[in-house]
């Protein structure tokens, strides 16, 4: 059975390329259904101290899981920008929450995506995820999510 090594296997970093990220909290288990774990999960992946390269673009921390839309800037690769945006999430989220134990689990999900409408495409998906998921009624009724758009 293929390994999570077989997902890394041809992937490439391109600088300015828009790739849709997913990651999943260990065991899939909810922890941003509690709010004061998402809000210290969102401040800290929305810190700018990792955005000064690359920019992202839309997001949303979903109770299990998290979705966003990365361009990548010089000198960063994906791998990396997925590493410091969980590492300074767990670290957060454990400093305020140390019962928490860990928060994601390994690996990533990626997806290139084609710049104009493929991206902004892309990002009206994202966004609706807590739609979909019968969370909320209204995109604007769900608190953690953002995009570059609005």
């Amino acid at each position: 059975m293929p390994g999570y090594s077989d997902l890394r296997k041809g992937r490439a970093s391109q600088v300015g390329q828009a790739y849709l990220v997913t990651f999943t909290t260990a065991d899939r288990r909810p922890l941003f259904a509690q709010a004061e774990r998402a809000m210290a999960a969102c401040q800290a992946m929305t810190a700018s101290r990792l955005w000064y390269r690359s920019r992202l673009l839309c997001w949303v921390l979903m109770p299990d899981h998290w979705h966003g839309v990365i361009e990548l800037g010089a000198l960063d690769s994906l791998s990396i920008m997925v590493q410091r945006l969980k590492c300074n999430s767990a670290r957060m989220v454990r400093l305020q929450h140390p019962e928490t134990g860990q928060v994601w689990g390994k690996g990533f999900h990626d997806r290139a995506l084609r710049n104009g409408p493929a991206v902004l495409a892309t990002a009206r998906y994202v966004v609706a995820n807590p739609l979909r998921a019968g969370l909320v009624r209204s995109v604007g009724a769900y608190p953690w999510w953002d995009a570059a758009w609005m």
